[in-house]
């Protein structure tokens, strides 16, 4: 099942420094796939919320199924994710930290065909840094031009 569906979260990478990555899976109704495998969903503004001792990834937006009837989902409902009871408690203790929050960074579909979300620990960054990181950019720009002349 090749399926080359990557919804990015392009805003995050300007916004936050990722400490550590996981892949965990999402729990989705059956028309919330067919968006996705359609390439219907956003993950601008999202964010990851423990309820319990269980994550939740909060203000995802998988648009209605087109064919969908009266059982279409509710675009910006909360969904759950499936992590390991190991990684959960990990990522609830670092949480607990000042500053520390947890983000969507893209959902793709695997090679079994199932939906994935991968998630970092992040920390916010400050304006200096998010200037330090576009002059990065704009001379790594300037250097592939000059290179490819």
């Amino acid at each position: 099942m090749a399926n080359n569906i990557r919804i990015k979260n392009k805003r995050a990478s300007h916004e936050y420094f990722f400490l550590e990555k996981y892949v965990a899976g999402i729990v989705l109704t059956g028309t919330e796939i067919k968006s996705i495998r359609s390439g219907k969903a956003s993950l601008v503004d999202s964010y990851c919320n423990f309820e319990e001792d269980e994550l939740f990834v909060v203000g995802m937006h998988i648009a209605e199924y087109t064919y969908g009837t009266y059982n279409n989902h509710f675009p910006k409902r909360v969904r759950k994710l499936l992590l390991t009871a190991r990684e959960l408690k990990k990522l609830k203790n670092k949480v607990k930290d000042k500053g520390l929050t947890i983000i969507p960074i893209t959902l793709f579909i695997n090679d079994r065909g199932l939906a994935k979300v991968e998630i970092a620990l992040a920390k916010g960054k400050h304006f200096y840094d998010k200037r330090e990181d576009l002059k990065k950019k704009d001379s790594q720009r300037e250097i592939d031009r000059q290179m490819k002349r």
